[in-house]
């Protein structure tokens, strides 16, 4: 009987992962992990901007707590100032509060928030939480699934906190930023959806911007990325992004790609 039900709930979580053109490789969707799992993810970003290469890495810890709410614990470690460090941490938080289902499509809306830590010195205006920055955010997702397609828009807003130790001499930073992102994701294989062990082959297209509002300036990148999924557990993401319009300089994030493995197991929350 226990066998049969953990078959029961690895199926159910194999169902959520079915919808895997809405897990987007730069952003968040509005769909939660399945209820009782947990996440590890190991990502790697480098950055290709003057003096040089850089990188970042971050691994990750997520927890599925129910339908609606889920929870991310992240660390940030990076070679961006002469040598590989800790560089601090980040805490993200995501509610569902809108569902609803149909035939082959559903919408979802859902709220985030996150607090960051972070013992890097300032040498932009960009606010990135994940990495450079200490400060809060908060935000909405909205997320529809059209069969092979799945949409998503978000809008957050963050707000650094300040600490006049760690700004460099003629960069004040910014105070505060607005974000926004539009994401496509489209299922490619498998062309008939068979079973939970089915590979999966997504590709995906993200715009990601920011404006800050004291200064007025902005950016948008254009994302592309690849992902696969294996045995509904296992995921393989690989992106890049670019600038295609901006006034916002020295950006860390400018051109960077991401690499990243994500490993889920259903049922290990009790």
């Amino acid at each position: 009987m226990r066998k049969i039900c953990s078959m029961v709930l690895i199926f159910i979580g194999a169902c959520n992962m079915a919808f895997s053109q809405e897990l987007y490789v730069f952003t968040e969707p509005a769909s939660n992990m399945p209820t009782k799992s947990i996440g590890v993810r190991i990502t790697n970003e480098g950055m290709f901007n003057n003096p040089g290469f850089v990188s970042r890495t971050i691994p990750e810890v997520m927890f599925g707590f129910n339908k609606n709410l889920m929870m991310h614990a992240q660390a940030f470690l990076s070679d961006m100032d002469g040598k590989y460090r800790v560089e601090g941490g980040s805490l993200y938080a995501k509610y569902r509060f809108l569902s609803l289902d149909d035939a082959q499509s559903h919408f979802r809306a859902a709220a985030f928030g996150r607090v960051s830590t972070s013992k890097r010195s300032i040498y932009t205006r960009d606010i990135n939480l994940e990495g450079d920055n200490s400060g809060l955010q908060g935000g909405l997702i909205f997320t529809q699934l059209l069969h092979k397609l799945a949409l998503s828009a978000t809008l957050g807003y963050a707000h650094a906190f300040k600490d006049t130790d760690k700004n460099m001499a003629g960069m004040p930073g910014a105070n505060n930023m607005l974000s926004y992102s539009l994401s496509s994701g489209y299922l490619v294989l498998p062309a008939v959806y068979k079973n939970y062990k089915d590979p999966n082959f997504n590709i995906y297209f993200e715009m990601l911007g920011k404006t800050d509002p004291g200064s007025g300036e902005s950016y948008l990148d254009l994302a592309p990325a690849i992902q696969v999924i294996l045995n509904s557990t296992t995921r393989i993401d690989l992106g890049y992004r670019f600038q295609a319009t901006g006034s916002m300089a020295n950006r860390y994030t400018k051109n960077m790609y991401l690499l990243r493995a994500e490993f889920n197991f259903f049922n290990a929350l009790k």
